[in-house]
């Protein structure tokens, strides 16, 4: 869709992959061309290595070429960039235990060329195991090829904001958002430690080339900080700029905020289409402060849209255009208003009862995300169906697991029915949370509990929104079920289960979630299922599928950019309270949920605020002021 003529506003090389993976290939392939040109010369490798979810594909690459393509890592030195400080080796926080098990186990490196920080040591002895941790980098002959991730504060390694471009391996303090960020591995904000041992950045820059790996829109902000900001000691990454040999792998979410896709007119020459003259539009509006239909020609020429005025003529006639657009994304009728002409509607007319599934990633998503156009939608007589993908176990505290097991004990006991069995698992399930490890999975018998907890919750929820119980479908998918955090990737039998519910309900609407802020990347892997089930069936030829409309809500983490809404529902005050209402029955995720990500909000708060945030930018366009507005954007299979 775009052309440049001129240079963007990037300080470092960067490529956009469609998928991680594709990224990670590359990069794996580096690394092993590296490792058999130097074989080929009776030399080693240097690594320096990372951890967390950024690299696992290059090292599940790397792997597959051990076994697949004879690839031998005999001739490979490693050093990691960092590890928690204090960290045993076999916690299952350890970054020992993460390059085990996603790396080292399945290579044939030889042990004594492993090189990990060591978060073990008494704190008198860590200055100079760093400084030895540098002299054997040194040593080695210098990093050939340094793998780096990102943190949302600018972190490359642990280096937070206020490094300086000549640190070097030290102990240091953790950045507030980086430990909020580690409550996803640890549980809960007291448990993650306040310290870690990493690389400096002057080791970092010392490697003789350099990768850096982001993925999704959780990194988007700090990717353009780093990539087209002056170098600084607030954004550590940055200084990657001073670097002759490194570029940086993003897929299309992580690289977003760039100017070359956030706002191309500022960069280049730009091949105008309907999208991005929206976009253009809505920017300037906003920049401005001034309504659409209040936009001047020379408001468009003197913030460098003026070739959009050569494209598309007079700023009358243009805004008149734009605001016509995003007018008819407003609609009360989100299963479509009956008996209407419906060729500006975003919904069709007919027929005027539709089946609607709406699909949760975990058992409070719908509510959460799209909870006003769910009662809208019933209220309306439609056929409403909610699909809860994940059971949502893990999102439970073992306390109220406890409680929930003392209950059922007690009730069978009230009631005279045989309580044996029921006293065991309550006290098989006292042991063993008393006596768990940090992130440790649970047994069947704890996640059987946590997941009815939940199930209960959901049922509630929607009994509050009068969706009939039979509409209700708890798939519990098994990618899921892996007892924490860390989830499997979608596999075969969670797209079976999906297409199974769809060809039996064969809905006329779709909703899923398409909020891929989700820290526990939950919703990515659900929406993955979503489409995989979708384009099986298309290609099955099923014929309800040429009547079906795929909706994307968002809500719990983010929301979508005004651009990019194609129906917009406004909520009034009274549905908002019952908005609430029905998150509220999600008793177990209120007040301090177990997982809360990098919000401190509530998640009713944070869906009323965006709700109502996304009200607000409407009006501040020029549209009709509203209380508050849930939005969607159709998936086009």
């Amino acid at each position: 869709m775009l052309e440049y003529t001129e240079q963007s506003f990037e300080k470092i090389p960067v490529e956009v992959f469609d998928e991680p993976a594709d990224a990670s290939k590359r990069v794996a392939r580096v690394i092993s061309d590296l490792i058999r040109d130097k074989q080929s010369k009776g030399e080693m490798a240097v690594l320096g290595l990372a951890t967390g979810s950024t690299p696992k594909q290059i090292y599940a690459e790397l792997v597959r070429m051990h076994r697949e393509e004879g690839l031998s890592f005999q001739n490979v030195i490693t050093f990691n960039l960092d590890e928690y400080y204090p960290m045993q080796p076999d916690s299952l926080q350890s970054y020992v235990l993460f390059m085990k098990q996603q790396l080292f186990n399945h290579i044939d490196i030889k042990p004594e060329n492993v090189n990990i920080p060591d978060g073990t040591l008494p704190i008198e002895k860590v200055k100079h195991y760093c400084d030895d941790y540098e002299r054997k980098i040194e040593a080695a002959g210098g990093l050939d090829i340094q793998i780096l991730g990102i943190g949302r504060s600018g972190h490359i390694g642990f280096n937070e904001p206020g490094s300086t471009l000549q640190s070097k391996t030290r102990l240091v303090k953790l950045d507030p958002i980086t430990i909020t960020d580690a409550v996803n591995d640890f549980i809960k904000e007291e448990f993650v430690p306040l310290r870690a041992i990493t690389m400096g950045i002057s080791t970092i820059l010392k490697a003789k080339q350099i990768f850096l790996m982001a993925w999704s829109e959780g990194k988007a902000k700090v990717i353009q900080k780093a990539v087209e900001e002056d170098p600084s000691e607030e954004v550590p990454a940055s200084f990657l700029q001073q670097h002759q040999n490194v570029i940086i792998y993003l897929d299309k979410w992580s690289a977003s905020e760039l100017s070359r896709f956030k706002t191309p007119w500022l960069v280049g020459h730009c091949s105008w289409d309907d999208a991005l003259t929206k976009k253009a539009v809505i920017w300037l509006s906003k920049k401005l402060n001034k309504p659409i239909l209040k936009l001047t020609d020379d408001d468009y020429k003197s913030n460098d849209l003026a070739d959009l005025l050569i494209y598309a003529g007079s700023s009358y006639d243009l805004n008149i255009k734009v605001f016509t657009s995003i007018q008819r994304t407003i609609t009360g009728w989100p299963g479509g208003k009956p008996s209407s002409d419906d060729k500006d509607r975003p919904e069709r007319s007919s027929p005027p009862r539709k089946r609607s599934i709406i699909f949760s990633p975990h058992p409070d998503d719908d509510v959460i995300s799209m909870g006003g156009t769910l009662l809208r939608l019933v209220d309306q007589g439609h056929d409403v169906h909610v699909a809860y993908q994940t059971s949502g176990n893990i999102a439970v505290f073992d306390d109220d697991a406890l409680r929930f097991a003392d209950f059922a004990a007690d009730f069978s006991e009230r009631m005279g029915i045989a309580s044996d069995e029921f006293r065991k698992i309550r006290n098989e399930a006292f042991e063993f949370i008393k006596a768990k490890k940090l992130g440790e999975r649970d047994t069947q018998a704890v996640r059987e509990i946590k997941g009815l907890i939940r199930k209960g919750e959901a049922s509630a929820a929607a009994r509050y929104c009068g969706i009939k119980e039979e509409n209700v479908h708890f798939m519990n998918l098994p990618f899921y079920e892996t007892g924490q955090v860390k989830k499997m990737p979608v596999g075969e039998q969670d797209i079976k289960l999906v297409m199974e519910l769809l060809q039996s309900i064969k809905p006329h609407q779709i909703f899923a979630a398409g909020d891929l802020r989700d820290p526990h990347g939950t919703h990515r892997v659900c929406l993955d299922a979503v489409f995989a089930a979708i384009e099986r069936l298309k290609a099955q030829g099923e014929d309800w599928l040429k009547d079906c409309y795929v909706w994307l809500y968002r809500g719990a983490w983010h929301e979508w950019e005004i651009e990019e809404i194609e129906m917009a529902v406004p909520i009034s005050p009274a549905e908002l309270l019952r908005k609430r209402m029905a998150i509220f029955k999600h008793q177990s995720q209120k007040d301090s949920p177990v997982f809360p990500g990098n919000d401190n909000r509530e998640f009713w708060q944070r869906a009323e605020d965006r709700n109502h945030e996304t009200a607000r930018l409407y009006d501040q366009l020029g549209l009709t002021e509203y209380e508050a507005i849930e939005a969607f954007v159709r998936y086009k299979f």
